[in-house]
């Protein structure tokens, strides 16, 4: 129990009574001991893992862990709960960005690249799949009793990511406070996005180093890559490239796990962009559902029905880029990031601030999929078994079971 409180304790960045405090430095794993494995081993292991990663993050992590750590000892359990820790607060989905760290440490850059590759490949191909038969095939019109289902059970995907992200990075009022009011703000005010996670970051920074400014500190470093991110939200581009910097700005923002992407993509390929309607984009995220893949490869499908093949690859190809590029070549500095008792604070401002984001969309999600009793039924009880069962097929089979209740319920 004390091991399990001070690991709770790390990745939330206080002690054991709840009190910000800095972390110690983190080992790291020598990278300069890379080149162990070839590069077709390396590509062969990771495929196996993107060809078996069903059931969500939890478990992807738990099956790169016992092979990479367990097995293997290519790290101690401290280095691989250090870097876990650092890719949790820090964007993109951290299974595929472990997956990366992994395969650079056995066989350097091209092994972290063919590591990535392998891992999300097995994903991208079925996601890819679908959505040529999704568009081609018509299946939202051959199956909209089943989509119906799947739909609400999407709302019950969505809560429940909020309980897991609350657990993760919620651990004081002031946090709960700024989730709060992240919501508020986007479904009152309707403040974007960006806008709405800078604040969030730049609140609890201030209120972490509230002491800092009776002596006289006024400044704080933040990533330069976010006002970048705020140019190109102004800029008029062709089709293509819109829908690459959609995905890399997606991919730059997505505090805390794959399901954080889901805001920013709903904001901009539905509200925004009109690529696709609510009702499509929810088919999407509930497909990714039974996917062995990350749920982030939905955007794969968001890709596809705004620019047909090549919007597919160049949406994935944007969103996934930041989870390669910052393990292959920025691992030292992301964990000096990470711990920096200066920007740490924001970082984690931001987190909170995403899950009051996702809050905002499971509350549109949910009044645009529950119309009747029936698919308030199957979303309660998609919740209740999400939440009640931890295995590694339940995603699946909460998506498969509702889409039958779905079709069940209406043809009845």
């Amino acid at each position: 129990m004390q091991s399990l409180i001070s690991f709770t304790s790390l990745v939330r960045g206080t002690n054991t009574v709840g009190e910000p405090m800095p972390l110690p430095p983190p080992p790291v794993a020598p990278l300069s001991s890379a080149g162990h494995d070839s590069p077709a081993s390396i590509f062969l292991r990771f495929l196996k893992f993107g060809s078996l990663a069903w059931g969500g993050p939890a478990a992807q992590i738990a099956m790169i862990s016992k092979e990479c750590v367990e097995d293997e000892g290519w790290v101690d359990q401290e280095t691989f709960k250090k870097t876990l820790a650092v890719y949790q607060v820090l964007p993109g989905p951290e299974a595929h960005e472990l997956c990366v760290y992994f395969g650079r440490i056995r066989g350097g850059k091209l092994g972290g690249f063919l590591a990535g590759l392998g891992f999300m490949l097995p994903g991208f191909l079925l996601m890819l799949g679908f959505s040529v038969l999704y568009v081609k095939a018509g299946l939202s019109e051959r199956f909209e009793e089943a989509f119906f289902g799947v739909q609400a059970a999407v709302g019950a995907l969505m809560a429940m990511a909020i309980v897991r992200l609350g657990r993760k990075f919620i651990n004081d009022v002031p946090l709960a406070l700024i989730a709060i009011a992240s919501l508020a703000l986007t479904l009152g005010a309707g403040l974007s996005f960006f806008l709405v996670l800078v604040l969030a970051g730049l609140a609890y920074w201030a209120w972490i180093e509230r002491g800092l400014f009776f002596r006289g500190a006024t400044s704080v470093a933040l990533p330069g890559g976010w006002l970048v991110l705020g140019l190109l939200a102004a800029v008029s581009l062709p089709l293509g490239a819109t829908i690459f910097l959609e995905g890399l700005k997606a991919g730059l923002l997505t505090f805390g796990g794959a399901y954080t992407v889901v805001p920013f993509l709903q904001d901009v390929a539905v509200d925004n962009q009109g690529w696709l309607t609510n009702d499509e984009f929810l088919d999407g995220i509930a497909i990714s559902g039974v996917l062995p893949a990350p749920l982030i490869i939905f955007s794969t499908f968001v890709g596809y029905l705004a620019g047909g093949l090549s919007g597919a690859l160049l949406m994935t190809l944007g969103i996934f880029l930041p989870a390669f590029v910052l393990p292959i070549f920025f691992h030292h500095q992301l964990v000096a990031t990470a711990e920096n008792p200066v920007i740490r604070p924001f970082l984690l401002g931001v987190a909170a601030g995403v899950i009051g984001l996702i809050a905002a969309v499971t509350v549109q999600i949910l009044r645009e999929s529950i119309t009747d009793g029936s698919a308030l039924i199957i979303a309660l009880v998609s919740f209740a078994v999400l939440y009640r069962f931890q295995g590694k097929l339940t995603m699946v089979l909460v998506i498969l079971g509702a889409g039958i209740a779905g079709a069940i319920f209406q043809l009845v």
